[in-house]
């Protein structure tokens, strides 16, 4: 083994066993996982858009009783719902029910409507993961069944 490599090696273990006991010695840092998939919530596999990539952040409120509309997402996204209770329906009548604090991986290019079931504003954050050529979202108006 060369002196690069042992160099390398040798930063790697002292970076790595630093980062572990820096959180290990701290119970001011939690960690709490909320989501780790590869495929979306309707078991299609995950992948990214070719292009320069572009993440957007929105947070979306739907009003108690209201909808989306049917639309797709042409990209990967991912949410969090922060308050309420929300409901997702497929055109194959499949559904997906979040509660607050729960997490989901977005169906891609399938037509689906969201509904906040609950009696309070659904608030959730969803991050796109984009490129800047494709819009996030399209709507039913925009593209047939």
């Amino acid at each position: 083994m060369n002196t690069i490599s042992k160099l390398i090696i040798g930063t790697v273990l002292i970076s790595t066993s630093r980062l572990a006991l820096s959180i290990d010695a701290t119970e001011q840092v939690k960690v709490t996982p909320l989501l780790k998939t590869q495929e979306s919530w309707d078991g299609m596999q995950i992948t990214y858009p070719k292009g320069k990539a572009e993440v957007t952040v929105m947070q979306v409120e739907i009003a108690p009783g209201a909808e989306t509309g049917w639309h797709l997402h042409p990209v990967p996204s991912f949410g969090m719902l922060l308050e309420g209770e929300l409901q997702i329906e497929l055109k194959s009548g499949q559904t997906l029910r979040l509660k607050q604090g729960e997490a989901a991986a977005e169906t891609v290019n399938v037509l689906h409507n969201g509904r906040n079931i609950g009696n309070v504003p659904a608030k959730l954050i969803v991050f796109y993961a984009g490129d800047t050529e494709n819009s996030l979202t399209i709507n039913n108006s925009s593209r047939e069944d």
